[in-house]
């Protein structure tokens, strides 16, 4: 190691290039040498909403944002402490994000005439003093990674696509990172040529930086002090899926899972598609209402089934959602939320899909939600949305957004002991000749008999009509029918009793700020710096929004003023209103972007 090392507790490292220029490889691989270095770690991949943008505009920048930590925490950081620009439209794009003395390491090569002219520039900033402000280190990547790989035989296109392994190998001695596992990731994923080039193109990286200096030193950060166990990289789609796989082995069922693909949500489908030796059938089907409608017939034969998709394709399920509602079928249906209304924005993040989640039904047809706060949160939120399903007998949301399901963070492997049971009690075969009612209910979750189709003595009817309690004959019975929507409304509220009281973070006489979703990481965060300051402020994170905690109400009628945080227009702030006719603000943001803590203290200033 350099005798110029130097010790930093946490830094923010952003890679920022065209769509083709493999800027979310380069950041996964960075992502995980850190997370194997041991450091805690919050990613956040920014994808360009179109499929290929001409090469060097600003509509096709892709991002890749990475904070490594020797402590604890919880946001991708707000501000790049280095960034990474493989052109000039990614310096323009990400340099209004950048904190002033950051290190700006640029590939000089892309900012000719023409790179300029794409990227909107008027003059070159290597040159008109606009970035006096930063550290800037210019580098021919394009040039020097094509010198390095020209003894492999690659063609001029083939050979230019190494520059990301170049600038990663800069970053790797910039940082001090072990370059073992990307080699070893290189050689499992390219056969020769390619393998060798990027191998080259990886190494020559790490001598250029180390040998020419041109940075005035590197960095060390050391490993973070987490709790002790088995640990390894995840994204929330992952976690998701991981979850779901568990959920079949812990019910004993096998997992069905109908799909359309949709971003961000496809992630799930190519996940679960590589799981079948555990039970797991996986379903591509045609239009989001085949996706769903194949999950509830799943459900019905048996199966612990689940549909996955995004705003959009949740609009199409909606009339089959209550299919799943009057049949009383237990179905996850998970909403991985993004940038809308209509096609919106199809690679941002967003948390608009509350009022849809909650209400978006036609007829009075509730069903429980809940949220995941964190990547590795999704794991858990998908055993409970099991169980609850399962064990209740109804259609459960579980709500993600793209932020979760793109970033990653370390997640400790769960001790599977600890891990609940999912009891499916499916119904005996019976041969006393008594009639079967299939919506008799169980006093304790109201949840009626799950009986399987060709089971002796269960034959019963099934459909979308208003059904005749406890026989379930279908019935045009207007007291029935009223009945029936209350019995519906019940066994939501039923859940209440297994879902935890809320505790506050901080101080719960102060203003209190909460939140629901992805806000989580850098909500905390602010209001442990405001707190930490003096401030008298504290936190509430929900993860159960329909039911609400048994405690909410009184918990907000304590705090002296109560604000919350949402990338929408202000959905959850409506609904606890509408709930409990407590005034509140709202801090709203909906960008396509995370809240940034920043810009949450900031706003928490205006109210304390």
């Amino acid at each position: 190691m350099s005798n110029s090392t130097q010790t930093l507790s946490d830094v923010v490292i952003r890679f920022a290039g065209d769509s083709g220029d493999g800027m979310q490889l380069t950041g996964t691989q960075f992502t995980d040498t850190s997370a194997i270095h041991g450091n805690d770690l919050a990613t956040f991949p920014d994808y360009p909403a179109e499929i290929r943008a001409p090469a060097g505009t600003l509509n096709g920048v892709s991002g890749f944002q990475l904070h490594f930590s020797s402590t604890d925490i919880l946001t991708p950081g707000d501000s790049p402490s280095v960034l990474v620009a493989m052109n000039a439209a990614a310096l323009k794009t990400n340099l209004p994000s950048v904190k002033a003395g950051a290190m700006i390491i640029v590939n000089t090569d892309k900012f000719g005439k023409r790179d300029l002219e794409l990227a909107e520039y008027s003059s070159n900033p290597l040159e008109d003093g606009s970035l006096d402000d930063y550290q800037v280190v210019k580098v021919p990547l394009s040039s020097l990674s094509k010198a390095s790989v020209e003894d492999t035989g690659l063609k001029t296109k083939e050979a230019d696509r190494c520059k990301n392994f170049f600038a990663l190998g800069m970053c790797y001695w910039l940082y001090s990172r072990d370059m073992k596992h990307t080699k070893e990731w290189i050689d499992n994923k390219f056969k020769p040529p390619y393998s060798t080039a990027n191998h080259k193109a990886l190494e020559a990286g790490w001598s250029f930086a180390d040998t020419l200096e041109i940075l005035p030193n590197n960095y060390e950060i050391p490993p973070a002090k987490l709790e002790p166990g088995v640990y390894r990289n995840i994204t929330g789609n992952h976690a998701l899926a991981l979850g779901f796989v568990t959920a079949g082995h812990l019910s004993g069922l096998q997992l069905f899972q109908g799909a359309y693909p949709i971003t961000p949500a496809s992630d799930v489908l190519h996940f679960l598609s590589k799981y079948k030796s555990h039970n797991v059938l996986t379903f591509q089907a045609e239009d989001e209402i085949a996706a769903i409608s194949a999950s509830i017939g799943a459900a019905f034969g048996g199966s612990l089934a689940i549909t996955t998709s995004s705003g959009p394709g949740i609009a199409l399920k909606g009339e089959a959602i209550g299919l799943a509602t009057i049949t009383e079928l237990p179905l996850v249906i998970v909403d991985i939320q993004r940038g809308g209304p209509s096609t919106g924005l199809p690679t941002k993040t967003e948390q608009s899909d509350l009022n849809i989640a909650v209400f978006g039904r036609h007829g009075e047809s509730p069903i429980p939600v809940i949220a995941a706060g964190t990547a590795s949160d999704c794991f858990n939120v998908a055993i409970e949305a099991a169980k609850v399903a399962v064990e209740f007998r109804m259609p459960v949301m579980v709500l993600t957004d793209g932020y979760l399901a793109n970033g990653s963070e370390p997640w400790k492997l769960p001790d599977l002991s600890t891990l609940p049971s999912i009891t499916p009690d499916f119904e005996p075969a019976r041969q006393d000749g008594k009639a079967f009612l299939p919506y008799q209910r169980n006093p304790e979750t109201l949840a009626r008999p799950w009986a399987i189709p060709g089971t002796e003595g269960l034959d019963h009817r099934i459909g979308g009509l208003e059904k005749e309690d406890g026989t379930g004959n279908v019935s045009y019975d207007p007291s029935n029918h009223e009945n029936m929507s209350h019995v519906r409304q019940a066994k939501v509220d039923k859940i209440q009793s297994v879902i935890d009281d809320i505790e506050v973070f901080g101080h719960d006489d102060g203003l209190l700020v909460v939140t629901w979703g992805s806000p989580f990481g850098a909500v905390r965060s602010a209001v442990t710096e405001e707190y930490n300051a003096g401030s008298k402020i504290g936190h509430v994170h929900l993860r159960w929004l329909n039911p609400l905690p048994a405690n909410l109400r009184s918990v907000l009628e304590k705090a002296n003023k109560v604000v919350t945080a949402e990338l929408n227009l202000g959905q959850l702030k409506r609904y606890l209103q509408g709930e409990y006719a407590i005034e509140m603000d709202c801090i709203s943001k909906i960008q396509g972007q995370p809240f940034y803590i920043h810009e949450l203290r900031e706003h928490f200033a205006k109210h304390l």
